[in-house]
This record gives structure tokens, sequence and C-alpha cells, in this order.
């Protein structure tokens, strides 16, 4: 049974606390050994066992015990890994914000939370932009996983944004990206269907979806007008489901930019949905620690071209 920790009523002084805690913690719960912990964040040996005396009197927990083959973490330390990670990576977010960016001359990493959709029909776009503009800025695409739409402001605190369409996540600051719709994706050969679907054939047919329900928007509105998709086959994401289409009777819903890049992948073709579907409205959402950071603003004003790109026919200026 997992243990889980009291709850302490106390608020925590933070004004009476080493924040340098906070990195020697993560290091020694990572390590599980005094030397490596030393070594990783640049300390002596004995400054790292000073730091784990203090940091087992401010718990009163060991965190650390001795076993046959070196140390073991306790209950509490074990608890304090993942939390004390994204306390690292939040003040490194916190004390790197500056109030100037010059992005010609920029060396520093923006990461992002998404889809593979997200990554797929708007990463490139951006990747391009930051070529050009912004040379030594690297860009890294993340895949989101059910958590980080559970604890949305936990996983925003350790990336630079999320790319997600309205209607998952709210509460959080945005920037609006572009605008796609849905349509239906069947086999090129595929016996029972014509040019068009139909609501019949929607209900007949054998269905193939992304299994996150969070991705499923479009089949949820299918069961809201008394619709439920017969599902045949899960896949984890949008780009796969050409594959588990091909030569089959299945039906699946995609977004029609993505559709256009995945037409090539296998003999697919596309049909449009014979029901109103909400059109889907892609945004980056952000953690409110980074809005008055200058690289950030940055990060989020290009976006926002680069969507303006994607949904006209003017160029990224």
């Amino acid at each position: 049974m997992e243990w889980i920790p009291p709850m302490n009523s106390e608020a925590v002084n933070l004004a009476g606390l080493d924040l340098n805690l906070v990195v020697a913690l993560r290091a020694l719960l990572d390590e599980r050994n005094v030397t490596r912990a030393a070594r990783r964040v640049g300390l002596s040996q004995p400054a790292m066992s000073a730091a784990l005396a203090r940091l087992r009197r401010h718990f009163d927990d060991e965190l650390l015990l001795r076993s046959e083959g070196g140390y073991e973490l306790t209950p509490l330390g074990a608890a304090l890994r993942e939390p004390s990670a994204t306390a690292c990576d939040v003040l490194t977010r916190v004390f790197g914000c500056r109030t100037a960016f010059d992005p010609a001359t920029a060396t520093r990493e923006f990461t992002l939370l998404g889809t593979d959709y997200g990554a797929a029909v708007f990463g490139p776009c951006l990747a391009d932009v930051l070529h050009r503009e912004a040379p030594g800025v690297r860009l890294t695409f993340l895949q989101a996983t059910s958590a980080a739409v559970d604890d949305t402001g936990n996983a925003l605190s350790t990336v630079d944004g999320l790319l997600m369409p309205h209607g998952i996540i709210n509460g959080f600051p945005t920037v609006e990206l572009f605008q796609d719709r849905w349509v239906c994706l069947v086999a090129k050969n595929h016996p029972d269907v014509g040019e068009t679907l139909t609501m019949a054939d929607l209900a007949r047919l054998p269905w193939v979806v992304c299994q996150r329900t969070y991705d499923a928007v479009a089949v949820r509105q299918l069961s809201m007008i008394g619709v439920t998709p017969r599902v045949e086959v899960s896949v984890p994401t949008f780009q796969l489901l050409p594959h588990f289409l091909a030569n089959t009777r299945r039906v699946a819903l995609i977004q029609e930019r993505l559709a256009a890049l995945v037409l090539a992948m296998a003999p697919v073709r596309v049909s449009p949905c014979p029901f109103a579907v909400v059109p889907v409205q892609e945004a980056m959402w952000w953690h409110p620690l980074h809005t008055r950071d200058a690289a950030h603003i940055w990060l989020r004003d290009t976006a926002a071209r680069v969507g303006r790109l994607l949904d006209g026919p003017r160029r990224v200026e």
C-alpha cells in the first residue's frame, strides 16, 4: 500500500529556509549516495553530509537508510523525490527570468508539452522560425500524458507551454494559435463507403480511436447526438490511425491538417463529417510564473505569429 505523508497545517517559513537544501535534497534522493550527490552538485562530501543532517532535522526523518547494498529511501524520502525535482525546476525558471531577451544571441531551450497532432502540425513551422531568428535556441517537444491534464499547474510549472485545444483545460493564461476541423478517415478501398459517409455509417462501422479521453473530443460529440462509436482499436497517437484503417472497414476522426500529412502513410482517404463538429481551436497554455519573462514573451509572440501563418496565406514576418 502506497505511503502518503501526513498533512501539516503549519506553513513553512521560506524566509528561514536555505533553498540550497532543495538542490541537495533532489541530488540525495536521486543518487541515494552522499558522495555521488556531492559530486553532482559540486559540493564536498562533508558539505553534502552536513546538508543531509539539516534535511533530516527539518523533516524529522532519516530520508536515507543504510542497507546491505548502500542506501535506500525511507517512505518519506520516496514520496519527496518527485516534488523535489519539480521544486528545482520551478526555482530554475523563477530565477532564470530576465527583463531582456535577444533571440539572435540567446542559447537556451524551450520545452513544450502536447499531443502528436500539435507537434506534427505546429512544431515544424515554429522550429523553422526559431532556426531563422534564434539559431542558438533549442526546441524540445514532449508527449503530454493524462497526468498533465489532471494536474495542469504542476505540469506547466516545469515546461514553457502546453499545446492543447480549448475544452480540455482552463484557468491558465493562453495564446491562441490556429483553428482546424475534424474530418473522417477511411480505407481508400473501403467496401461499404462511397464518396461521403452517413450518420448510419458512423453508427454501424467499427472505429479506431486515440485511447486518451482528452484527445477524443469529436467522439464525445458523437455520443451527444446519440451515436455510440463501436471502438475496435485504440491507439496512443493520431498518426497511428491510418495504419489501422488500411484494408479494413474501420473509420476514424482526425484533424484535417494532420490528415493532409498522414495520407501518404497508408492507402486511406478523407471524407467530410456527416454532422456538425465543433472546430479545433489549438492554443498554447502557460504557467503565470512565465508571464513577465522576456524570453517567454518572445516565445508566445512567435507562437502567435506561426499560428497566424497556419490560419492564412501570409508568411511569418
